[in-house]
């Protein structure tokens, strides 16, 4: 008995100490965390319960049997976030540069099985160098089978990446295959094969950082949502997150207490939206004044700006937002932000996160390089997107509702619960020029003609009442009372039942 205890103190002193005092300190000279560092900034104090401490390698090949360390290279287990759920793994660099190995695999997998039998959100803190090549195809089918959970987990549970460090090679695609991905600034980067590859197969002569780093991934590639400057950072934001979050697909999102009241008026939206339809305004107004608290989450900040999404709460209750930024290319759809706005919003249908919808959308955006990108193709997946979409969904039209990008946008046509405009909303199929332009095309020499044409079709058009008049916008309301409204159209939704016909699935346009 004695004996066991103390090749168990012997053990648990071991694990503790992963690659050891020298490459610990290398890990913290570098402004990284150890791997039990990070978890325990994640997690509540003394939540962290965890698993397979012990487990080692089993390899024998090129020396290997020589080398075990007890946890080899990944920390798993579970604890809480501000007293909820939640799984954690969490890579070890310290330990063969944090490279996946079978045994290495197996822990991961095992995590993610429970937290799918439980119903909790899964956090992976990636730190690693990819599959430890001295186990072969061994290491190749552990991924394979952190894959194959990923997906499976897809849509049920949330699940969200923390890239700290490396992540190269068959290690990006558990990542990709989440739902959210955190990057820190300077350590952490992303690619399928390295600066070295690259230079031999095509002869380019790149940085890891300029190849993969996290200003690359959330400002170019959007393959990350948001990046932070330091690890410390990003799991305080990770832990602020996850506040949003249900534990599954079987919840519905948790309600914080607010003294914010439902019925706060908000004389400075009045203003917002300049008289000339021309001028960009910055809609994020718009949803922080709305919000509680003006606590606004946004998601993928520096990517596809002409769309804004993220997370408020309304009454406590998180909603999902999405909204056009007239700052930015007008507020134009384009490939980019379709794909950006269409995964978030099938996230949210996937988690019974209601949607709010803020439009000023003057269409798609124009162009060779838009066409020949797939622009039809990308565009069907945001229409696609919402059109699937059976949660709360409210649209507010602020200004501009234009042509296809109309429809697209939560309209009533798509399912919209609750429509609404504020008396500055122009719905239309085209700006008065243009759709004049055509109309009378005959008479473009006669400008004064022409401007005639151009008001009749302005006060004709561009305004909220003909849609109203049909039943396409449920009602036109002041923007001071945007706030009042939305909480009243989210709390009358909040039991709404609504299921798509039966399928294996969907053919989303990918």
């Amino acid at each position: 008995m004695q004996n066991n205890i103390t090749k168990l103190q012997e053990l648990q002193k071991a694990a503790l100490l992963g690659g050891g005092e020298q490459r610990i300190d290398t890990q913290h000279s570098k402004g990284k965390l150890t791997a039990r560092e990070r978890i325990d900034l994640l997690l509540d104090e003394d939540s962290f319960e965890e698993w397979d401490k012990f487990v080692e390698h089993r390899s024998h090949d090129f020396g290997m049997e020589e080398q075990t360390i007890p946890g080899d290279g990944v920390v798993t287990g579970y604890g809480t976030i501000n007293g909820r759920l939640t799984f954690v793994f969490s890579q070890d660099f310290t330990v063969f540069g944090g490279a996946l190995s079978e045994a290495n695999a197996e822990k991961i997998c095992k995590v993610m099985d429970q937290a799918m039998k439980v119903g909790a959100p899964i956090i992976g803190l990636n730190d690693s160098g990819g599959a430890r090549i001295q186990e072969g195809v061994g290491s190749l089918g552990g991924y394979a089978d952190i894959f194959q959970r990923n997906v499976l987990a897809s849509g049920v549970v949330p699940q969200l990446s923390v890239v700290m460090g490396p992540c190269a090679g068959g290690a990006v695609y558990s990542p990709a295959i989440t739902d959210f991905i955190f990057m820190v600034e300077g350590s952490a980067y992303m690619f399928v094969t390295g600066p070295d590859v690259v230079k031999t197969v095509t002869h380019e002569i790149v940085t890891p950082e300029e190849l993969g780093g996290a200003s690359v991934h959330t400002r170019k590639s959007g393959v990350a949502d948001l990046a932070f400057e330091n690890d410390i950072e990003a799991l305080s934001y990770t832990r602020r997150f996850f506040d949003f979050l249900p534990a599954n697909n079987g919840e519905k999102p948790p309600v914080w207490s607010t003294e914010d009241p439902a019925n706060r008026v908000e004389p400075s939206l009045e203003t917002l939206v300049p008289s000339d339809s021309s001028k960009p305004y910055d809609i994020k107004e718009v949803v922080t004044k709305v919000a509680d608290e003006g606590d606004f989450f946004e998601i993928q900040t520096d990517y596809a700006q002409n769309i804004v999404i993220g997370f408020i709460r309304l009454q406590g209750s998180t909603v999902g937002v999405v909204a056009n930024q007239p700052m930015v290319l007008a507020g134009c759809l384009d490939i980019d932000s379709s794909k950006k706005g269409a995964r978030f919003v099938r996230f949210c249908d996937a988690f019974n996160i209601p949607v709010l919808t803020l439009v000023d959308v003057p269409g798609f955006m124009p162009g060779t390089s838009q066409e020949y990108g797939g622009i039809i193709k990308n565009g069907a997946k945001l229409l696609y997107a919402y059109a699937e979409c059976t949660v709360p969904k409210v649209t507010l039209i602020t200004r501009k509702a234009y042509g296809g990008a109309y429809d697209v946008m939560a309209s009533k046509h798509l399912r919209g619960d609750v429509n609404l405009a504020w008396p500055s909303a122009e719905i239309a199929v085209m700006g008065a020029k243009g759709a004049v332009e055509i109309i009378f095309r005959k008479d473009l020499g006669d400008e004064q003609g022409i401007q005639k044409r151009t008001d009749e079709y302005q006060e004709h058009f561009a305004n909220p009442f003909v849609a109203a008049s049909r039943g396409y916008i449920d009602d036109i309301i002041m923007p001071q009372e945007t706030r009042q409204r939305l909480c009243r159209s989210f709390a009358m939704l909040r039991d709404k039942q609504l299921e798509n016909p039966w399928r294996k699935h969907g053919n989303i346009p990918l």
